[in-house]
């Protein structure tokens, strides 16, 4: 069985930045799984597993437009400490939920702390980068008629 839409994959995978550094990989783990043409994973890397098959490994560089997309000047924004109050021991890196005019959450990450204000991140934190991923297939197999209407695949853990 090939890779397509609908179909449950597991792959293993190793992502490089630009600069060839590892940025995060499933070696030493179970491979990842995920149902093909969902939005499980990033479309620029979902569109290039199209039509694998266990077994098989490839190279692929995604652009930011096809991952976690460019980077916006507007996602980082500086807002008071008092905007905060009730959050203990802010610290670079921690990550915040926010809200956008609807009222749809999303998640924001401290860059910097100043004496007043805060300044924080809306971008993703590999906005803006071109990922490198070496993949490869460990199995491919059709979803099941739960995990297509869940949106995920189902393991032994799963507790629906």
């Amino acid at each position: 069985m090939t890779v397509k839409k609908d179909a449950v994959v597991e792959m293993h995978y190793t992502l490089k930045n630009d600069a060839g550094e590892v940025v995060d990989s499933s070696k030493g783990q179970d491979p990842m799984p995920f149902i093909q043409g969902r939005g499980n994973i990033i479309p620029g890397l979902e569109k290039e597993l199209e039509g694998m098959k266990a077994g098989d490994t490839c190279d692929v560089s995604v652009k930011p437009e096809d991952g976690y997309g460019v980077h916006h000047a507007e996602g980082i924004q500086e807002i008071p400490k008092e905007a905060l109050q009730g959050i203990e021991n802010i610290e670079i890196g921690m990550e915040l939920q926010s809200q956008d005019e609807q009222g749809n959450p999303f998640i924001v990450r401290v860059e910097e702390i100043k004496d007043d204000v805060v300044i924080i991140n809306a971008n993703h934190p590999l906005a803006g980068q071109t990922l490198h991923f070496n993949v490869s297939i460990e199995s491919v197999r059709e979803a099941t008629a739960d995990e297509l209407e869940h949106g995920h695949v189902h393991s032994a853990s799963c507790s629906h």
